[in-house]
């Protein structure tokens, strides 16, 4: 059937509005960006309303229609907004952004909008909101702007330039205060009565909206002395935007709401000069943009609130699917005033995080219908390529919930936390990586991540801990974990020229730390926030302490200096492979010095542990760890060392976050079968009733918390034993550590295919290999010391105590 693009309008734009992120991605443009963009002043101007302060709060619409005799094959524009902005062409919003970055790499979008146009006139609209200092401290600003640029001649009569109007909306109220417990934004609070509606659509009346205040050109990156905004593109791909229905309403307040209401299939009737409260509860935590349309009920006020797990009076969570005797204790809340409308969409302009929402509703003199309550679930769009069975069920819950876990921690960055922060800490940010390269294989999230870091350097030669932020923060661990996150990419993707731009970033990191080193020889007190583990000392008034072993303020670190000798090796390799073998050397050498001292100062014989300084006054799991990946001990010692690490009771215990280096030991010292015996901290998560997995044991703040997630790699990595067997990974090490289990089987994403394997054990020591390698990839399968060699495609390898059959 034949249908005009006039006559199909009104059906793209209601598709649209269910799921504008499926036609979005495929219009976004990863190529093809006419080269005068990034090589010379834009003829588009950044514009905003004029006559008031840009720094402040606001939120502003932008409208400009224009004509089309014929309709284009393609249509790219260019565009970007300060602090963010959403995009609409002919009523139906097509994309959102910009992703989060800082204004010396503030990025664009490219987008081709052809399949949005119609013969005729033709509008294309634009919110832009600046929440200033209730911003989210991850995201930075310059001031209110928005900017369009046709890639070419044709697409240039949409320029922003004093031919667009704006509108500066006062339905939205500047909150009273900022959210006590969380940094994500503030909540919203919106009065109907003075919302433009229709704004979007090319029939609204503009006649009273502004000529805009013209800012000056847009400005590429690095063409320039002086700029604003300098403009990169975005190499990551717009959010994933999907309809998510909610799943059942647990409580209602003198109010009767069936649990049809949420299919949208039973509306839901409050009288006039009611108070009512709705719990809704989605089962499952989730990121997501709340929707409720209503009728009616002039005056009346629905709050929002959201929260990851309800709680007692005291705080206390317990299971998180019991709610008797508790609340929702929001961190946020989003208001809306109605004026009264038919088929009113009420929506927040940016994502909230929840497993329970509650709606408070108070009606003045008129009645409310609430005709439907629904979601668009957010996050960056990874696909699990991956996957993982065994013959422990349980191992497939711990799997299914640390995805959703990394799902959730990963947007336009990688979060820490989707509820509390939603800013990206190098700490993090280094599991959330090799969880995406071996589950999704995406690594562009990775790549950002990595640039954006280097970007954050200070002139002291630090990373800040996170980025991007406009609140710095310095936690010197982070940067030497920037390091490792490099050496990580270029282990997993042969992109060598991207792993050199981080060359002076990595000398500048090791130099700081160079300087710091004591007379004695190891690392002597540091300033800024040393945070390790969440196992050690709490926060004082005076000190940054939170997270900070002894000796770190005062005296020496056995666990900060080997860290930096961990830095100081993977360094040292990457150096010496691409070229600078010189440099490899000083760090090898540097190295050497740093854990000969550290062992001569801090190890106990008669505990044959290694102290968390010399004082030996205080042992650790932290620091026997850094010394086994540092390579401190020989391999009879190592042995006796993890033995102890494993099972000695007096050591300060890794919290979550620090196992991830504890099963990297493990690995190493030949203790990759105990694995699977150190999931119980994941197994009672489960067993509370977490769909994600928490920043630390209970209590616990977060319930999601993207470093708690690593099961998702060391099932694939360690339990399969799927690793790099050489730089890039041109070859691969498969080493399986099967544990109690009787099979498993695994399939990892890798640049030329999937690898794909499937292990059964035979009798004792024996074990049946299903193995298939995409490509031309080649490497070795290792079991109880036995070594075969594996060729491109599929093999089958039989490996005895004895003999090996292939």
């Amino acid at each position: 059937m034949n249908i005009s693009r006039k006559t199909s309008l009104f059906v793209l734009i209601f598709f649209c509005t269910l799921s504008f992120n499926s036609i979005c991605l495929k219009c976004q443009v990863n190529g093809s960006i006419n080269p005068a963009i990034l090589n010379s002043k834009w003829q588009a101007e950044w514009i905003s309303y004029p006559d008031i302060s840009l720094k402040d709060y606001g939120i502003f619409h932008f409208r400009k229609s224009f004509d089309l005799k014929n309709l284009p094959e393609s249509f790219v524009i260019h565009v970007s907004g300060d602090n963010r902005y959403r995009l609409y062409v002919n009523g139906a919003e097509v994309c959102a952004g910009p992703a989060r970055s800082d204004p010396n790499h503030w990025k664009f979008d490219t987008i081709d909008i052809a399949p949005y146009l119609i013969e005729g006139k033709n509008t294309l609209a634009a919110v832009v909101w600046n929440f200033a200092e209730y911003a989210p401290l991850a995201q930075m600003s310059n001031k209110t702007a928005f900017i369009v640029q046709g890639n070419t001649a044709k697409e240039m009569q949409i320029n922003t330039n004093s031919s667009w109007l704006i509108f500066k909306n006062e339905a939205y109220v500047r909150p009273k205060k900022k959210p006590l417990r969380t940094v994500v934004g503030q909540g919203e609070v919106l009065h109907m009565a003075l919302y433009p509606n229709g704004w979007e659509h090319p029939g609204y009346n503009d006649s009273h909206w502004l000529k805009p205040k013209l800012l000056g050109q847009g400005i590429p990156y690095g063409k320039f002395g002086d700029w604003e905004w300098m403009l990169v593109p975005n190499t990551i791909p717009f959010m994933e935007h999907k309809l998510q229905r909610l799943s059942s309403i647990r409580k209602a307040e003198n109010i009767t709401a069936r649990p049809q209401f949420l299919k949208g299939q039973s509306p839901v009737y409050i009288p006039a000069n009611q108070q009512v409260k709705i719990l809704v509860d989605q089962a499952f935590l989730t990121t997501a943009y709340p929707e409720l349309v209503v009728s009616g009920g002039k005056g009346a006020t629905i709050t929002l609130g959201y929260a990851e797990a309800l709680e007692d009076g005291n705080g206390t969570k317990g299971n998180r699917n019991d709610i008797t005797g508790k609340t929702v204790n929001s961190d946020y809340l989003d208001s809306f005033i109605l004026d009264g409308g038919s088929d009113i969409h009420l929506k927040t302009l940016w994502f909230r995080t929840f497993r329970y929402m509650e709606l408070s509703i108070k009606t003045k003199g008129e009645a409310l219908v609430l005709n439907d309550l629904y979601a668009y679930f957010t996050a960056y769009p990874f696909q699990e390529n991956a996957s993982f069975k065994s013959s422990d069920q349980r191992l497939q819950k711990i799997w299914d919930t640390g995805w959703r876990t990394a799902r959730l921690c990963a947007g336009e960055t990688y979060f820490d936390c989707p509820y509390y922060e939603q800013l990206q800490y190098i700490g993090d940010t280094r599991i959330q990586s090799l969880i995406s390269l071996y589950v999704s294989g995406d690594d562009r999230l990775m790549r950002n991540a990595i640039s954006q870091f280097q970007q954050s350097m200070l002139p002291n030669g630090l990373t800040q801990s996170r980025y991007p932020a406009y609140q710095a923060q310095i936690i010197p661990p982070f940067s030497l974990y920037w390091i490792a996150m490099v050496h990580d990419y270029w282990m997993h993707r042969n992109d060598v020229n991207f792993v050199k731009q981080q060359f002076n970033g990595i000398r500048n990191v090791l130099s700081w730390y160079e300087v710091q080193v004591d007379q004695n020889g190891m690392l002597g007190p540091s300033d800024w926030w040393n945070f390790i583990d969440w196992s050690f000392q709490p926060w004082d008034n005076q000190h940054p302490l939170g997270g900070s072993p002894k000796g770190i303020q005062k005296g020496n670190s056995a666990i900060l200096t080997l860290q930096y000798v961990y830095a100081l090796r993977l360094a040292a390799e990457l150096f010496d492979q691409n070229g600078f073998d010189d440099q490899a050397k000083i760090y090898i050498r540097q190295s050497e010095l740093l854990l000969e001292k550290t062992k001569q100062l801090c190890w106990n014989i008669q505990k044959r542990l290694l102290a968390d300084s010399p004082e030996q006054n205080s042992y650790s799991q932290h620091a026997n760890i850094m010394a086994m990946l540092t390579g401190m001990f020989h391999a009879t010692e190592e042995k006796q060392v993890m033995i102890k690490i494993l099972h000695h009771k007096e050591l300060t215990e890794c919290t979550l976050y620090y196992k991830f280096y504890l099963f990297r030991a493990m690995d190493r010292a030949g203790f990759g079968d105990d694995y699977l015996l150190q999931l119980k901290p994941w197994q009672r998560m489960i067993d509370l009733g977490l769909t994600t997995f928490a920043e630390t044991p209970e209590p616990t703040r977060s319930d999601c918390h993207a470093w708690s997630a690593s099961p998702n790699y060391d099932f694939l990595a360690l339990v399969c034993g799927i690793k790099p067997g050489s730089q890039g990974f041109k070859t691969v090490k498969i080493t399986p550590h099967l544990g109690a289990l009787n099979f498993v089987e695994g399939k990892v994403p890798h640049p030329n295919g999937d690898i794909i394997v499937s292990f059964k054990k035979r009798g004792k020591d024996g074990l049946y290999a299903n193995i298939s390698l995409p490509g031309q990839l080649t490497g070795t399968l290792t079991w109880k010391g036995k070594t075969v060699q594996l060729h491109a495609g599929k093999q089958i390898h039989v490996l005895q105590p004895d003999t090996d059959i292939n």
